[in-house]
């Protein structure tokens, strides 16, 4: 029997909010947790820059959406590239998740561009967005273009060729790293967390109902930040009008009211079941305002769990718990994947 511990915030979230609609987290920050408060929240208003988790002002620069939106279109179409080469054979997918999945992503996509771009891709860079950004100006200080045109790059680092300076090289690889790593940082950890959650899977369950289950019980993205605004108040008279608005799928996602043994992890309750509708269901954000990296996040996990599925991987059974930390990105750290004999995959 696995055990899954979460920080004591996280923790705390589930026991003293589990089911409730409305409630106060801190003096000035309201949690949302039912469904219909926060599809109301969530419709009254488009997100501003600021909460966008991806694309918020860089280096001071705000990001329209029409900039952000192209180079979501750029990372997609790499992505596609890389799912139309034929399929990797004899690739090792063992060992410690999400770490493994990855570096597999990395260099799927990425592979062939240069150095320092895909240096960051590191997971180490998530330690401190401080390091983060002091790999970048490195970087950014070298001589020379960050990328080239034409050639065997992507096209997220074709859009870098163009730079030129210092801050021109450092705002393309800002950039460039808020398109690439989430993707791969993302299909990782939930392809991590469904293995930690369910697998040896049933030889029959589709890998599509694996992965929406997984995102139920551990959304990658388990808050939505709102902040305050006049339009709140009138959705609910428990949302004052200096409160900022914490929307939290980690709790949605397990409502009593909702979902039947909600935690449980049931594949298989996606067979009558629409993600799209499934009510508190918010695993790419609310119907007004999808996460535009959807579209390339399923192809590529699912990808992950046909070749892991292929070779009869799955958590190692010496491994009885997981810690899920407190970071934006939700899921399983360490979780060690290792050939199981006679398992059903």
């Amino acid at each position: 029997m696995r055990s899954t511990v979460f920080h004591p915030r996280l923790a705390a979230l589930f026991r003293d909010h589990l089911g409730q609609d409305v409630f106060r987290l801190e003096p000035d920050t309201v949690g949302v947790a039912g469904h219909e408060v926060a599809d109301r929240i969530l419709a009254a208003r488009r997100a501003t820059e600021t909460e966008r988790p991806t694309f918020k002002p860089l280096h001071g620069r705000s990001i329209s959406r029409n900039e952000a939106s192209s180079v979501m279109r750029t990372i997609g179409g790499d992505v596609r590239e890389a799912l139309k080469r034929p399929r990797p054979e004899g690739v090792d997918l063992s060992g410690v998740w999400p770490l493994r999945g990855h570096l597999f992503l990395r260099d799927l996509i990425l592979g062939q561009d240069p150095s320092r771009l895909r240096i960051l891709m590191s997971r180490n860079l998530e330690l401190t967005p401080k390091l983060t950004w002091a790999v970048i100006a490195a970087g950014a200080a070298l001589p020379g273009r960050v990328g080239r045109r034409g050639g065997h790059v992507t096209g997220i680092a074709g859009l870098t060729a163009a730079a030129t300076g210092y801050h021109g090289r450092r705002y393309a690889m800002g950039m460039y790293r808020r398109a690439a790593a989430p993707v791969c940082f993302t299909v990782s950890t939930l392809v991590a967390n469904a293995l930690w959650l369910g697998s040896p899977f049933d030889s029959g369950t589709p890998n599509r109902h694996i992965l929406y289950e997984a995102m139920r019980l551990l959304p990658p993205s388990w808050n939505i930040l709102r902040n305050a605004c006049a339009e709140y108040p009138a959705v609910d008279r428990r949302i004052g009008a200096g409160d900022d608005v914490l929307v939290l799928p980690l709790l949605s996602h397990r409502d009593p009211k909702v979902w039947e043994d909600p935690h449980e992890f049931r594949p298989e309750r996606w067979d009558t079941l629409d993600p799209d509708t499934a009510p508190g269901y918010l695993p790419f954000g609310h119907s007004s305002e999808r996460c535009w990296g959807r579209h390339m996040v399923m192809p590529l996990a699912e990808l992950l769990l046909d070749l892991i599925r292929g070779a009869g991987l799955a958590v190692s059974p010496d491994q009885s718990t997981a810690k899920v930390p407190l970071v934006g990105l939700l899921g399983v750290e360490d979780v060690h994947v290792t050939k199981v004999r006679d398992a059903a995959v």
